[in-house]
């Protein structure tokens, strides 16, 4: 007889002398959601205790292994927004408030450097660009002035990098820049294989050019600008690295070329740490394929850009990561590579740089016949 139970009503839950140790071990029910003052608390109580119990019910490793999962995810995906912020919604820094006036930018004179020059000027920023050949200098600094009259001023030097008086050369810059506010240098002056060979197919004076252009001006062109950006603690260096040294576990048939860009990218890296705290941004772009007569692409695709989409997307990401790849399909292409076996990633290129050598050997026979 009597009146019955509510039908949330547990035995369990009644105070007795014999369970009344347990008690605490019930408090988590509560905290949980197994309380009776939700608007349905029987439904509430008996789904949140069921779940509770199921987690219960399972051995401690699985416990373990979820919430490892749970944390890879929740890391999976604070990565991916921000990836997605910084290509698609982080602004550009405004160059010439933040670092200073004037920008210094070396292989001037066609592709990456060229493109980037003009993204300068876009910017308001002076510039002195270095480049070998003074009539592609003059022609584009006279492009430069035309497309952008308000760019303040647009100055030459004459430098040959792969030259024997490159050290000179560099002082002489040293001087022609003494008291601009140089806040921005882009080392971009690169030199590559005309085709893919084997290491013993390298002649000596293609090899003492390579190490020369990419890692001995790249580093002398560094010594002379960064003294002033220090005195003036601000300022942001650009090196122009390479995805055959940090994209690709290895570049074979061009090692020499992709060992002087794995210097650029660690001295970059270097560099980024010892002056974080004097107010100078150092950053290595990794660019993969890019439609320039370095790389021999003519054409540009979505995957291969032009040297101009390359540059709207570099200027955009100066002053940020010490490492990076500005062009997103690039990005993408980067996290592809990282996933598949080293081996595999290998042999693909291995194959893909002897069929380069092959067409260069028919080509250079050709020449040679003719």
């Amino acid at each position: 007889g009597g009146p019955s139970p509510p039908p949330y009503y547990n035995k369990s839950s009644v105070p007795h002398p014999a369970r009344h140790r347990h008690t605490a071990s019930h408090r988590p029910l509560l905290l949980l959601g197994c309380s009776s003052r939700s608007p349905n608390p029987g439904a509430t109580m008996a789904g949140t205790c069921a779940h509770v119990e199921f987690l219960r019910a399972q051995p401690a490793w699985a416990l373990a292994l979820a919430a490892v999962g749970l944390l890879v995810a929740v890391r999976a995906a604070v990565r991916l927004a921000l990836w997605a912020y910084a290509f698609f919604l982080r602004p550009g820094k405004h160059l010439r408030r933040r670092y200073g006036a004037w920008a210094v930018v070396t292989g001037a004179t066609d592709g990456i450097g060229r493109a980037i020059a003009f993204r300068l000027a876009a910017a308001g920023l002076g510039l002195v660009l270095v480049g070998r050949n003074p009539e592609k200098l003059d022609a584009v600094a006279a492009e430069i002035r035309a497309k952008h009259p308000k760019v303040p001023e647009v100055r030459t030097f004459v430098l040959d990098f792969a030259g024997e008086g490159l050290a000179a050369g560099v002082d002489a810059l040293r001087d022609s820049i003494r008291g601009l506010d140089v806040g921005v240098l882009v080392n971009n002056a690169g030199l590559s294989y005309p085709y893919a060979r084997y290491f013993h197919e390298v002649d000596e004076e293609l090899m003492r050019s390579l190490i020369r252009v990419n890692a001995e001006g790249l580093t002398r062109v560094t010594h002379a600008v960064l003294p002033g950006m220090v005195e003036r603690k601000r300022g942001a260096i650009v090196n122009i690295g390479s995805g055959s040294s940090s994209v690709l576990p290895t570049d074979p048939l061009y090692s020499v070329y992709a060992a002087t860009k794995a210097y650029v990218d660690q001295f970059s890296r270097c560099l980024y740490v010892e002056y974080k705290s004097k107010g100078i941004d150092v950053q290595c772009q990794v660019p993969l394929y890019v439609a320039t007569k370095m790389a021999s692409i003519r054409r540009s695709s979505f995957m291969v850009p032009s040297a101009d989409t390359y540059a709207r997307a570099a200027v955009r990401h100066i002053g940020y990561e010490p490492r990076c790849t500005p062009y997103w399909p690039h990005s993408v292409m980067w996290f592809l590579i990282s996933i598949l076996p080293e081996s595999l990633v290998n042999n693909v290129r291995l194959g893909m740089c002897m069929k380069i050598r092959k067409k260069g050997f028919a080509k250079d026979a050709k020449k040679k016949a003719l």
